[in-house]
């Protein structure tokens, strides 16, 4: 009976550090996220604009499985409702669409219009490049 018991604690032991290294990594993983910088790609759009549905016929659906799309995932703001209120600090556009790269709700800087895929990508760049920069930290 001992011998059973021994056996047991053994196994609880072993579960108690396993759902302890579990949850240690989850603590971590959680804490990294938050003490990130966090940056989004807004793209200010409206219906009806040609030039928008050109980026998302010609970008849109690969950027969330770019360098670029990871680091600043796009979000999608249609100027023709309500501002959100998250973005009181970031200037509204007429012209769409407009990129505006935001880091911790901080305007980072903004492409107006869709000069194409080959010269979006170098302005995007530029942008997302500002992220690292001296001014930024």
């Amino acid at each position: 009976m001992q011998k059973f018991i021994y056996i047991a604690n053994l196994k609880m032991e072993h579960r108690l550090s396993l759902s302890g290294k579990i949850f240690l990594f989850f603590a971590v993983f959680l804490a990294g996220v938050s003490i990130g910088r966090t940056a989004e790609l807004l793209m200010l759009e409206q219906p009806g604009c040609v030039w928008c549905a050109r980026f998302n016929a010609e970008i849109a659906p690969a950027y969330p499985n770019t360098e670029e799309g990871r680091r600043a995932p796009l979000r999608r703001v249609d100027i023709t409702r309500k501002w959100p209120a998250d973005l009181k600090g970031i200037a509204s556009e007429r012209f769409t669409p407009t990129f505006v790269l935001v880091e911790d709700g901080r305007e980072i800087g903004r492409i107006r219009g869709y000069p194409g895929d080959e010269f979006f990508w170098y302005l995007l760049d530029e942008l997302i490049a500002k992220l690292d920069g001296p001014e930024n930290e």
